[in-house]
């Protein structure tokens, strides 16, 4: 799987798909459902993830970076200016940032592309704690993996192969020109993004990560 070119639409598509995905599930659950605690995420309910998330796409649209911003205490302050919110609403504004953010991420060269795979992650921590079917996985693992194995690179994390029971072709993520061996992994790949993401993997597949 290639992992060193940057792809310029890979972000925006990876969210497109994810919203597709997401947002009709959302609002096909019932109000309180939203309130559910998440484990990923402690003390936030799936509510607060959603504005989150929400939030900081529109921070992508809008382009409005101030100083501090994505820090707990930002994102503590993202959360609360939507307390009154409606579920509803929180979820159309998430529609609007999952639609709109893609070309705004494309014009700023990579800088933005984590934001997407974090809203990518993010979706995962919602299902899991709806008890929905594929958290970290879905349609959108394929563009998720791709953006993991470019992010790793360019932060130049340690060098890892992963050998996936649902990938075809072995993925090499980290940097790319180190000195020492890659690690391995063996395992599925939706364990493989709980790992780098540092979701709990209690009840995930069983894998194997030697060498790191």
């Amino acid at each position: 799987m290639t992992s060193g070119v940057w792809d310029p639409a890979l972000a925006g598509r990876l969210l497109v798909v994810e919203r597709d995905v997401l947002v009709p599930m959302l609002r096909g659950r019932a109000e309180g459902d939203f309130g559910v605690a998440t484990v990923a995420c402690p003390g936030w309910s799936v509510r607060d993830v959603l504005a989150h998330c929400s939030a900081a796409l529109m921070r992508v649209v809008e382009n409005r970076f101030e100083e501090g911003v994505f820090s707990p205490e930002s994102n503590d302050r993202d959360i609360a200016e939507r307390a009154d919110w409606t579920p509803a609403q929180i979820v159309d504004e998430l529609e609007r940032g999952m639609t709109e953010a893609g070309p705004v991420i494309a014009k700023a060269g990579g800088a933005l592309d984590g934001i997407a795979l974090g809203e990518w992650v993010h979706a995962g921590d919602v299902r899991e704690a709806l008890g929905e079917p594929g958290a970290y996985a879905g349609a959108g693992l394929p563009d998720a993996l791709r953006l993991l194995a470019w992010l790793t690179r360019e932060r130049r994390h340690v060098p890892l192969q992963a050998d996936l029971d649902d990938v075809d072709e072995p993925l090499r993520l980290g940097e790319a020109a180190a000195s020492r061996p890659p690690a391995r992994y063996i395992g599925d790949a939706a364990t493989l993004v709980r790992l780098y993401a540092g979701r709990p993997v209690d009840g995930a597949a069983a894998y194997e990560l030697v060498g790191v």
